[in-house]
């Protein structure tokens, strides 16, 4: 449930529902890099986040060649970089299905606004961001990101993006959408996991232009999926109980546990305690290497 590596999820999702994107290794020239956009038709800005990851830890928007520079030297992992999506909604879908079954089942659904501020002419950048209570946590590294822009005042109306993670972490807000939630939108995951017959558990995180075009399966991409490592999202900022986040983790695990025993018992071998062992500690060790990079990187 730790250090699951993006690239393994990416390579098994359809090609048509990804944005571009390609893995950057450590020791790459960026010139190298370059040539790579240009290969996969991208240009800035993009998204660049780490192979292995977790709370918007390093995700980063980048808009020119300078950033990149800056954001290759500090990052000693692999990263991706990934096509810049500008579609009006992100959602994130809990989806899972046994694999017995054709049918599957959505256990949560909502809209994930990143954190943002809005101007209102009289206030700097700075002093609305200290207003905001998810914002202020952050103000440190804001403060670097956002440089001399920091002391100026925002005109009404404009909206700062403070963060491209749309991630509880970094401030996002949910808003739930669980009233959506249809036999539409359930088959076209079904369709979804079912072409790739390896899909049984896990979120997916949209990008969509809007809830209905979503149901008919257009103008979306999936910008990510998480798999047994996915934390069912749907109980922040939607009026659950600590009790009832806890029921739905619990919950949510033993349909976990009810997939992985049949697949074992088809014949997938559970992990030797010692190969599970490193692995835990050395993805811990990776997020712990990001979370002091994520620091420096405005």
């Amino acid at each position: 449930m730790e250090g699951e590596p993006k690239k393994e999820m990416h390579e098994l999702l359809p090609a048509t529902f990804c944005p571009e994107h390609f893995n950057v290794k450590p020791g790459q020239t960026v010139s190298r890099i370059l040539q790579s956009m240009k290969e996969h038709g991208l240009s800035f800005p993009v998204i660049v986040k780490p192979e292995v990851g977790e709370k918007g830890i390093l995700v980063r928007k980048i808009d020119n060649e300078s950033q990149l520079k800056f954001y290759h030297d500090h990052v000693p992992e692999e990263y991706i970089i990934q096509k810049y999506v500008s579609l009006p909604m992100e959602v994130s879908l809990f989806y899972y299905r046994y694999p017995w079954e054709k049918k599957g089942k959505i256990t949560g659904f909502l809209q994930k606004v990143s954190l943002r501020v809005s101007g209102d002419g009289v206030h700097t950048l700075k002093e609305l961001i200290l207003e905001n209570p998810k914002a202020k946590k952050q103000i440190e590294m804001l403060k670097k990101k956002f440089g001399d822009s920091f002391e100026k005042i925002i005109p009404e109306g404009e909206i700062i993006k403070l963060s491209h993670a749309g991630n509880h972490n970094r401030g996002a807000h949910f808003i739930d959408l669980k009233n959506e939630i249809d036999e539409n939108l359930t088959m076209m995951l079904d369709k979804i996991s079912l072409s790739i017959d390896d899909f049984f558990y896990g979120r997916y995180d949209i990008m969509c232009q809007s809830i209905e075009d979503l149901k008919k399966g257009k103008n979306f991409y999936i910008l990510e999926y998480n798999g047994c490592g996915a934390e069912p999202n749907h109980f922040y900022d939607t009026g659950y109980t600590l009790k009832e986040a806890y029921l739905e983790i619990m919950m949510h695990w033993k349909k976990l546990f009810t997939i992985s025993r049949y697949n074992h018992m088809r014949g997938i071998p559970y992990w030797p305690f010692f190969k599970g062992l490193h692995f835990l500690r050395n993805a811990k060790k990776q997020v712990r290497i990001a979370q002091q990079i994520d620091l420096i990187i405005p």
